[in-house]
């Protein structure tokens, strides 16, 4: 999925009338850039709650001496929208 709504939400275990905040963030990896979006989903989960979907919106490479040091994913992660009634 590229962004897009297809309608199943329950199939993607997402309520309807609900409301999602949305963070983008940027996780590093030596190894490759599947590790590096997911160190930026398990740092996201030690302060966020209730996450929901990961979309990796950019990539890129940190070069050095001519060769790859560092995968850099960029995700935007959102999360369920917890208002306050008062």
């Amino acid at each position: 999925m590229h962004g897009t709504s297809t309608g199943d939400h329950e199939d993607k275990g997402l309520e309807m009338d609900s409301v999602y905040n949305v963070v983008e963030l940027i996780g590093t990896s030596d190894e490759s850039w599947e590790k590096a979006a997911a160190t930026a989903v398990t740092e996201a989960s030690k302060t966020l709650r209730d996450l929901r979907v990961a979309e990796v919106v950019e990539q890129d490479l940190v070069i050095e001496g001519g060769e790859v040091a560092m995968f850099r994913c960029k995700i935007r992660l959102s999360f369920k929208h917890e208002s306050v009634d008062g």
